[in-house]
């Protein structure tokens, strides 16, 4: 894709989410499709959580125009339309954790298996370089899953989900248009559609919130920058991509992982709900959503520079250096909330 085939496949992305969320808006409010507000949600008002339709609208039908299908977006594409399908069942009648985990499964199979997108080298962490083709698709199969419903776990305060898999869609798609390298290159088409139509959908979705992205939205979203993700570290452009990877995806798999282990610490399924996220803490010390949306934001990008930054250090150095930055921040986040809570959430 060149320059004029970006500028084209954003404006439209975006023009399309734009234009057809007002209109998703209207029918659901039309036909009460609403999400009822209740202990588990931030918000307080009955608020459509279909926004994800707009996103894939604007998304699906820009790259299928404008982009460049080969070397595995097509089958990206097909896992997409997978979890679109299964996350607007879930928005619409609510669906079992089961189906949608099956959903996702089918999703990742389609890319692993059909276009060979796997994690196949660990890069020299722990002294492992190429991995056994069972243990790549395992680990690959593990990586998606967990980014995806990483991304879908921090979708709980109005503009976080899309501001911050703009961000880190931002900085994929940078690396992979600076590259230049062959077969990897046309996913920076991929970030420029998505974010065309996650810019159009967070006009309406910043506090107070005329829509929420739905798990229509969050799961093609993780599941994008799942893909992104091991394409980014397959591409070897950067020194110790594993690590850097991890820095660049820091907000959503830092606060999947840490609510998880308090969860299991407790004595809980760490699928157990709770108002232990990130974006929980931060408000109850005070901040509003507003500010804490803006608050993760930089910290995802001061991260993402650093572990670019510094990426000469080796994947082992920068990996003890977002362990360590973890753990203070867990701290932090800990000593400073003015209250703990167990209200279920999102």
């Amino acid at each position: 894709m060149k320059f004029v085939t970006y500028l084209l496949s954003f404006s439209w992305s975006f023009f399309i989410a734009l234009f057809a969320i007002p209109s998703i808006v209207y029918v659901a409010h039309l036909k009460n499709i609403l999400d009822q507000p209740n202990q588990r949600t931030v918000h307080v008002s009955l608020t459509p959580r279909l926004g994800g339709l707009g996103v894939f609208a604007g998304f699906m039908s820009a790259l299928t125009i404008f982009g460049d299908l080969n070397n595995g977006v097509q089958q990206l594409l097909a896992g997409c339309i997978i979890l679109f399908f299964g996350g607007l069942k879930d928005d619409l009648v609510s669906i079992s954790a089961f189906k949608k985990f099956f959903m996702q499964v089918l999703a990742t199979g389609v890319v692993m298996f059909m276009a060979d997108i796997r994690i196949s080298s660990f890069q020299g962490i722990f002294n492992i370089h190429e991995l056994p083709i069972g243990l790549s698709y395992a680990f690959t199969f593990f990586a998606i899953v967990g980014i995806t419903n990483a991304i879908n776990l921090i979708d709980g305060l109005d503009g976080l989900a899309g501001t911050m898999v703009t961000i880190i869609v931002a900085t994929f798609g940078f690396f992979f248009w600076a590259s230049h390298y062959s077969g990897f290159s046309n996913y920076a088409g991929v970030a420029v559609c998505l974010i065309g139509g996650l810019l159009g959908f967070l006009r309406y979705n910043f506090y107070k919130a005329r829509i929420f992205m739905g798990d229509t939205g969050s799961l093609v979203c993780g599941f994008i920058v799942s893909v992104l993700a091991i394409q980014f570290i397959e591409m070897r452009y950067v020194p110790s991509s594993p690590s850097v990877a991890l820095g660049i995806l820091f907000v959503p798999l830092f606060d999947t992982i840490r609510v998880s282990v308090i969860r299991v610490l407790k004595g809980l399924s760490p699928f157990a709900p709770d108002k232990n996220h990130i974006h929980h803490r931060i408000l109850a010390m005070g901040f509003s959503q507003v500010t804490t949306v803006l608050i993760l934001a930089l910290l995802n990008i001061l991260v993402t520079a650093f572990v670019f930054y510094f990426s000469y250090w080796g994947n082992l150095n920068l990996l003890l250096c977002l362990l360590g930055f973890s753990l203070v921040l867990s701290f932090v986040l800990g000593q400073n909330t003015t209250k703990a809570t167990t209200t279920p959430t999102v």
